[in-house]
């Protein structure tokens, strides 16, 4: 995750890489000054069948919360999703 705070503009941009994931497989949510990005990664069905040598990538839920700075104007949240390349921006 990047994170990123223009003082000048009262913006705060967050960077999030998720490759491999759907729009559908992750949840933005916006409560009392916090950020909680929240999804799961599935195991692939078509690549469980044989065994590994070694598996290094994570499978299962995963959840970030950031507090959001004091001052930012949390009614602005846009949301940019651009998943085609796993990537995720907020500001």
């Amino acid at each position: 995750m990047d994170l990123h705070e223009n003082v000048e503009s009262n913006t705060v941009t967050a960077t999030f890489e998720f490759p491999g994931l759907k729009k559908e497989d992750i949840q933005l949510d916006l409560h009392n000054g916090r950020l909680t990005i929240s999804g799961e990664s599935k195991l692939s069905e078509e690549h469980n069948k044989d065994g590994y040598a070694v598996r290094e990538r994570r499978f299962g839920k995963f959840s970030r919360t950031l507090q959001l700075p004091q001052g930012i104007k949390v009614g602005i949240l846009e949301v940019v999703e651009s998943l085609d390349s796993g990537i995720l921006m907020g500001i």
